[in-house]
């Protein structure tokens, strides 16, 4: 009860309520960090802890994302807004918290294993391994914003259009997604390294 707030009052956007979300994956559920905070801008206090960024605000998290190419280098309430709007286009075409649409599509952009280069004897043999659950995390997010950065480049879309499509295409686990595509294609390789 720090400053007269509830923490029922407090909503993301001041609309989506983190109540009801659930991260279906079960190794993603410790990495998923669903409390909200007054303003998603933490000025990176967890820089420091091992393992900090875990307990950093998925939403912001995506708006560090948004925010690292491009025209929106550096400049976090640019990113703050169009993680906005895109949150009010995901809900008017879904019909469903946009929250709950972010954490499916992290579930199901995040690639499960990856490709490593061992050097054996002087020779780099490729080798597949299991992908950790933070990482698998930060790859989906950063593939997320880099899908919508990518569809909005040279188009007549918005950014804003092109995050809220490449979320709800993630969520839908479709192919269309940037995401998804890219953990497919990492996914693959691996298992051919196997």
């Amino acid at each position: 009860m720090k400053y007269g707030f509830t923490s029922d009052e407090l909503k993301v956007f001041g609309k989506y309520s983190t109540e009801g979300v659930e991260v279906k994956d079960p190794a993603l559920k410790n990495y998923i960090c669903l409390k909200t905070r007054f303003v998603p801008h933490t000025h990176g206090i967890h820089a420091n802890v091992p393992f900090g960024k875990q307990e950093v605000f998925v939403v912001e998290r995506l708006i560090n994302k948004v925010m690292r190419k491009g025209k929106n280098t550096g400049k976090k309430h640019l990113a703050y807004n169009i993680v906005k709007k895109a949150f009010e286009i995901i809900e008017k075409k879904t019909k469903k918290n946009p929250l709950q649409v972010l954490v499916d599509a992290i579930v199901n952009a995040g690639p499960r294993e990856e490709v490593v280069r061992l050097k054996i004897g002087g020779i780099a043999v490729p080798k597949a391994v299991d992908t950790s659950s933070l990482r698998r995390v930060d790859v989906a997010l950063r593939n997320i914003a880099e899908g919508a950065r990518i569809a909005a480049f040279k188009s007549k879309k918005s950014i804003e259009e092109c995050l809220a499509d490449e979320i709800i295409a993630a969520a839908n686990n479709d192919t269309k997604s940037y995401a998804v595509s890219k953990k497919e294609e990492v996914e693959r390789i691996a298992k051919s390294a196997r």
